[in-house]
């Protein structure tokens, strides 16, 4: 029986970083009719702590916590129904698996794992286990990209032919991946995983089709030790508590974020972890600029570039087809402004507040032989991933319809990682990667 079936749903968050926040206040604000938190587990128990105390602001009870290695005992001494996995990447495998054995379901933060052997080990326990793992991949949830999926469905540019797509992550936001844990591939996977399968998921759900091919060049060219060659870095290891850090516009201020210094500074004699790391300093072993070239499963290719040092953010993504080419437009923030710039998007809840420079957005579809059409942009929010997080988080756990699909199953987080393996198995040998090999045992 289903979790859903048998009243309110019992779920425990493993891993207590910035973005557990999001799925906690949904939680027990948002649905707490259906819902009901009953553990913490992590290996930080400062980071635990935190959560619970804002939970005492919100009007909740604290709930246990459980060092990350009692994770198992935690399933059955809280009876949990549901576990919802936001720890750091490279871990979530052993969380999916773990739970999966348990007879728990699972929604786990993209990107579901980090490389080719964990993907295979949580397919293969899905399979054995026949339990179910869904991936919060927030993006199909945005009302604008909801409109591109309806749209290229019902054929208003006819049978597809290419997609090209650029996405934009400015001095802010960029920077920001390079001063904390994913500035190591090791833990991340890159951007090609961390982030891109975010929009690597996108076009596999608007196409409905899978990626065959994958051919790719990446490379570290603003970030890292070799990027201090460009004028703008300044010496120190991390921000805090040094001069040099002061002025820095790179430079994260942990103490002038109450969420982000009792998460991380107030947390580090636990477990050492830096949040505010050089992003200049030496040991980037992740990439900033990044092309693909994607073929699937349809015959359509798609041309793709990350850039992560840009002075806007935002994305732009273009359809041609049989009949037409349908156009997104989307300016996140037209620039960064200075006396801001050493801050983390959205602050201390990532991606839950729009900044304060301008931005916005538009579709056009553009037939052929008419004039260009502008469709008007529906439901678009400056909140939570465009308003995303809130419709997300309403049907993983609030059980609302999705006639669309956009609960992604392991099946769809599987497809979206692979992408991003096989262009950093292409970064690194030069030669195009079909994806059905990374998943054939070696």
């Amino acid at each position: 029986m289903s979790p859903r079936a048998a009243g309110r749903v019992r779920y425990a968050v493993v891993g207590t970083g910035a973005r557990a926040e999001m799925f906690v206040r949904a939680l027990v604000l948002d649905h707490a009719d259906t819902t009901e938190l009953v553990a913490f587990a992590d290996v930080n128990q400062a980071r635990m702590d935190a959560h619970n105390r804002w939970l005492g602001e919100l009007g909740h009870r604290p709930v246990p916590t459980y060092p990350a290695g009692d994770f198992a005992a935690m399933l059955d001494s809280e009876r949990v129904d549901v576990v919802l996995v936001t720890s750091v990447d490279v871990t979530h495998d052993e969380y999916v698996v773990a739970a999966l054995r348990a007879g728990r379901e699972v929604v786990t933060e993209k990107p579901m794992t980090v490389d080719v052997a964990r993907c295979r080990r949580i397919l293969d326990t899905v399979t054995e286990t026949g339990g179910r793992v869904t991936v919060a991949f927030n993006y199909r949830y945005n009302p604008l990209h909801e409109q591109v999926r309806r749209l290229l469905a019902e054929g208003a540019v006819g049978e597809i032919g290419s997609v090209h797509f650029e996405w934009l992550l400015d001095v802010r936001h960029g920077a920001d991946y390079f001063r904390r844990w994913h500035r190591d591939k090791a833990t991340s996977g890159g951007l090609m995983v961390h982030k891109a399968s975010h929009h690597f998921d996108l076009v596999n759900w608007w196409l409905d089709a899978t990626p065959v091919e994958v051919y790719a060049a990446g490379r570290l060219f603003f970030y890292g030790e070799d990027g201090r060659r460009h004028g703008y870095a300044r010496d120190y290891d991390r921000a805090h508590g040094s001069p040099a850090a002061a002025d820095d516009p790179f430079a994260l201020r942990l103490d002038a974020h109450p969420r982000l210094r009792e998460l991380y500074l107030d947390a580090e004699a636990e477990d050492g972890y830096q949040r505010d790391r050089n992003v200049f300093a030496p040991g980037v072993s992740i990439e900033d600029d990044m092309a693909v070239l994607a073929r699937y499963s349809t015959g359509a290719t798609m041309s793709y570039h990350l850039t992560a040092y840009a002075p806007w953010e935002g994305y732009r993504v273009m359809v041609n087809g049989s009949r037409g080419r349908l156009e997104l437009d989307v300016a996140e923030n037209d620039f960064v402004d200075r006396g801001t710039a050493g801050a983390v998007k959205g602050a201390a809840l990532h991606g839950a507040e729009a900044p304060a420079e301008g931005g916005g957005a538009t579709l056009t579809l553009r037939p052929f032989w008419a004039p260009p059409r502008q469709i008007p942009v529906e439901g678009r929010s400056r909140h939570g991933h465009g308003g995303a997080d809130a419709r997300m988080t309403g049907v993983l756990l609030g059980g609302q319809p999705d006639p669309l699909g956009r609960a992604a199953t392991a099946d769809d987080g599987a497809l979206a990682l692979l992408t991003g393996l096989a262009a950093n198995r292409s970064f690194e040998t030069g030669q195009p990667v079909r994806v059905a090999d990374l998943l054939t045992p070696r």
